[in-house]
């Protein structure tokens, strides 16, 4: 399995809805208090910050959009989230957010690659080559193999019509694995 090859030259993206916390299906996290870490999450951040040289969020948050929310709360949950994930050993190295509409074309929003040509043009020896993107809906899964990255897919409700590389129960599931492999 490419797992093997993987070292601190690496990068991984990480969804944030779904993979890190939970979703809130037909609505959209718009407090501190509305977010859920998933089971383990913290903990199997920790273990990947060990491995990867870099570890970015990259979410779609069209709640800002619609003027659900404001893009300082996006921000106020995301340092919550990262101070919660270094608390417990791991690191975000920087979040990435679209916050445009899904109605839009808008080149931030995945699976356009906006965010992670952001990511690169904020840490240029990033290697989409040498990346994993975690995610739990297509539209992840295809801005991973967009720009030529290993995709990994946790379970979800969705509708399946991209395949991934892997797929995983969640991200304690990805850790479990590749602790068998290392």
């Amino acid at each position: 399995m490419w797992t093997k090859e993987i070292d601190s030259t690496w990068t991984l993206f990480l969804d944030r809805d779904g993979v890190i916390n939970e979703r809130k299906i037909g609505g959209y996290i718009q407090s501190i208090e509305e977010f859920k870490f998933l089971d383990h999450v913290e903990e199997s951040i920790g273990f990947f910050s060990s491995i990867f040289g870099y570890i970015f969020v990259v979410t779609n948050q069209q709640g800002i959009g619609k003027g659900v929310m404001k893009e300082c709360n996006l921000l106020d949950i995301h340092c919550y989230m990262c101070d919660k994930i270094e608390s417990k050993g791991g690191r975000i190295d920087k979040c990435y957010f679209a916050p445009g509409l899904k109605s839009e074309e808008n080149i931030l929003r995945k699976p356009n690659s906006g965010m992670a040509l952001l990511a690169k043009s904020d840490f240029p020896e990033i290697n989409f080559q040498k990346a994993i993107m975690v995610g739990d809906t297509d539209s992840d899964i295809l801005f991973g193999k967009n720009l030529g990255m290993k995709t990994v897919r946790i379970k979800t409700q969705e509708d399946i019509n991209i395949e991934a590389d892997l797929t995983v129960k969640n991200l304690y599931n990805l850790k479990e694995i590749w602790e068998k492999i290392i």
